[in-house]
């Protein structure tokens, strides 16, 4: 990637270049393409697959536009195939976070005086150039570093990440269009000023959406950016980096440093500079940040923002009403697709005693016909976990569950070639049993089953087991079990569905986040987290001010 050029003059010296409101472009969600036999999408895709496939490319640090080799290098290899390595990817330092820093805030001079339109347009560019010339790229990516199946990629890589850069702009203007009322003395406004500093995005491996949406949510705003990727998803942000790059990001306005992440942080969140931390990630590692931040207070020009979303133990309860086809298909889309590595996967299912054996059939029926394997080879469900680490902390559940549970089918695993683990239903009498409440992040869904009769008492344990509230839902035809499952359930899902699985967030229509255990649920595309990029101004212009000090209350009597 070449060095940028950058034009040093102040905001000030360029004169204004349009005269009138500008609106950005309705948004509109971006169709999921089918891969079809035939069709010109998968000749492509398979086209570039291949192609990258057979390249191992350099990834280096990008401080200022600048790329750092920094010689201390980690391996990106595929999931499936894990001999197969894809990408050598530098390591920052220390003083690279430091430099890194000190590009954002150099940056953020003139980033920050940007008219916002002109910060839209490199978005809105962004996101075009996915829906064109970039979609087969970035979905390779994602499908190779990754292990998604090509579904998976096309609406996360693709169409999630194209309707983060289509509908931030578009809740931006409405934000910024919010303004106080005025009279005739006087002309009331909100400034919506960027953040003071720079924003610290860690983004996790499961999404490639989430990738490009934490790091430029904040920058649509006008603040600068450090981003720290997940080392296990460095292919596709080292391509979503070049990406903005084309669409006309400025260099410095999103530093990427990938590396050790404990080191990085220490560095950004103990900078008096931290404006704000843009996560998403495990609970354990938000706490810890957030610990982190608290403790040091007095250092910080600002209170720090704090954005998080973090794990889920999410769940799928059943009346007795429900739809077991339904249902069963619910369970087995939202609990195995991408290996269960979802946020907002089904992990824990109640289903009554009275549905329980044609339910558990069918699921049984289905799963029997998922294949496995790579992601390449399109007839695929599921690819392989994302590295040896998850591979053996599932392993640990599974041999928990053979000892204490009921492995109704799967429960397998074979990491010889990649990091394959079977899509496993378990079945447990006990409902605090630890594969109900821990979060496991992997292919595994287990099943209470209830008495019929005991529905009420059944949605209580739904909201007292897991520490987390990120997504859930209920099936039922009776209209009142929605009903109360929808009151007894009201804080136990940010995300909640009713005859629908848990997963499939869409950009515009579910914002997405949840509480608890689970994060700040600030929902990510959605105004609500652009309001957290901003720090608003009043101002207050008087057309002609008192000239006199007395008030007419002070006159003699």
């Amino acid at each position: 990637m070449p060095e940028t050029s950058r034009d040093h003059r102040s905001a000030d010296s360029h004169p204004a270049a349009f005269a009138g409101t500008r609106r950005v472009p309705p948004p509109v969600n971006e169709p999921v393409k089918s891969y079809a036999p035939g069709s010109p999408e998968k000749a492509e895709l398979k086209a570039r697959l291949k192609q990258m496939a057979g390249e191992r490319i350099e990834i280096p640090v990008v401080i200022g536009g600048r790329e750092v080799r920094t010689g201390d290098k980690a391996r990106a290899v595929m999931p499936h195939d894990h001999r197969h390595v894809l990408a050598d990817w530098h390591k920052a330092r220390r003083e690279d976070v430091e430099k890194a820093i000190a590009a954002a805030a150099e940056a953020h001079r003139e980033w920050a005086a940007w008219p916002w339109e002109d910060r839209a347009a490199v978005f809105l560019k962004a996101g075009e150039l996915l829906t064109t010339t970039w979609r087969s790229t970035l979905n390779a990516a994602t499908m190779l570093g990754q292990s998604k199946t090509v579904f998976q990629a096309e609406i996360d890589s693709a169409c999630e990440l194209i309707d983060f850069w289509r509908y931030n702009p578009h809740f931006a203007q409405q934000l910024l269009d919010e303004q106080p009322v005025s009279d005739h003395a006087s002309w009331n406004a909100l400034e919506y000023r960027p953040l003071e500093g720079f924003v610290y995005a860690v983004t996790p491996f499961n999404f490639t959406a989430i990738g490009g949406n934490l790091p430029t949510a904040p920058a649509l705003m006008g603040s600068t950016v450090l981003w720290k990727p997940a080392s296990s998803a460095m292919l596709s942000a080292h391509y979503i980096l070049r990406l903005l790059q084309e669409a006309g990001l400025p260099p410095g306005v999103i530093n990427f440093v990938p590396g050790d992440a404990a080191m990085i942080s220490d560095v950004a969140l103990g900078h008096r500079d931290l404006a704000g931390v843009h996560f998403t990630g495990s609970t354990g590692v938000f706490n810890s940040m957030w610990k982190t931040i608290g403790a040091g207070m007095s250092r910080y020009r600002s209170y720090p923002r704090i954005v998080g979303e973090t794990g889920g133990k999410d769940f799928i309860v059943a009346h007795a009403s429900a739809d077991p086809q339904a249902l069963a298909v619910a369970v087995v889309r939202g609990g195995f697709e991408y290996q269960g590595q979802k946020c907002s996967a089904a992990s824990r299912i109640y289903v009554p005693r009275s549905l329980w054996p044609d339910v558990r059939d069918r699921m049984v029926a289905m799963v029997r016909e998922i294949k496995m394997g790579d992601v390449a080879d399109f007839r695929n469900f599921m690819g392989a976990v994302i590295d040896a680490r998850a591979f053996e902390k599932i392993g640990e559940y599974l041999a928990e569950a053979k000892k204490s549970a009921k492995v109704v089918f799967g429960g397998n695993t074979n990491g010889e070639k990649g990091w394959f683990i079977e899509p496993t239903l378990v079945e447990t009498d006990d409902p605090a049993h630890r594969l109900l409440c821990e979060e496991i992040f992997g292919p595994v869904v287990t099943a209470h089953v209830y008495d019929d009769a005991k529905w009420e008492d059944t949605l209580a344990v739904v909201d007292s087991t897991s520490p987390y509230a990120l997504t859930g839902s209920v099936f039922a035809q009776d209209r009142a079990a929605v009903r109360q499952a929808a009151s007894l359930l009201r804080n136990a899902a940010g995300n909640f569905y009713v005859n629908d699985k848990p997963t499939g967030a869409v950009v515009g229509q579910q914002p997405f986040g949840g509480a608890r255990a689970s994060g700040t649920d600030d929902k990510a595309g959605s105004k609500l987290n652009l309001m957290r990029w901003t720090s608003a101004r009043t101002v207050k212009e008087t057309f002609s001010p008192p000239r006199d000090y007395r008030y007419p209350f002070m006159a003699e009597e």
